[in-house]
């Protein structure tokens, strides 16, 4: 099985994931999206493998938000450019299996995938 892993070492939920699919014997692909940020393209086919609005990915409480002016009545394409621009503002950790993709927080519900 393949999995990959919207990794921030900074955050405990996205830590928790990494060690669990770890722990299940499975080395995931790891993505530190902070580094290697995603396109607004690449954030949307992300989150219609998700299935799930753009909102819940966005980190409304982030600095970030403020300073690309979005908030949750902005409309999609203004919600990817700005986790595009701004990564910080991607809730974390998302993770990718042949199973489907989900946002992993509490870094348990990883197993769910």
């Amino acid at each position: 099985m393949t999995v990959t892993i919207y990794h921030n070492p900074q955050c405990s939920n996205s830590r928790r994931a990494l060690e669990v699919i770890r722990q299940s014997g499975i080395e995931p692909v790891i993505v530190e999206y902070l580094k290697t940020p995603l396109t607004a393209d690449q954030l949307g086919a992300l989150v219609a493998r998700m299935g799930v609005p753009v909102h819940t990915l966005v980190r409304f409480k982030e600095a970030a938000a403020a300073e690309a002016g979005i908030d949750a009545a902005s409309p999609d394409a203004a919600l990817l450019a700005a986790m595009a621009k701004f990564p910080v503002l991607i809730n974390r950790p998302i993770v990718v299996t042949d199973k489907g993709a989900g946002l992993c927080r509490p870094g348990d519900l990883v197993k769910n995938l």
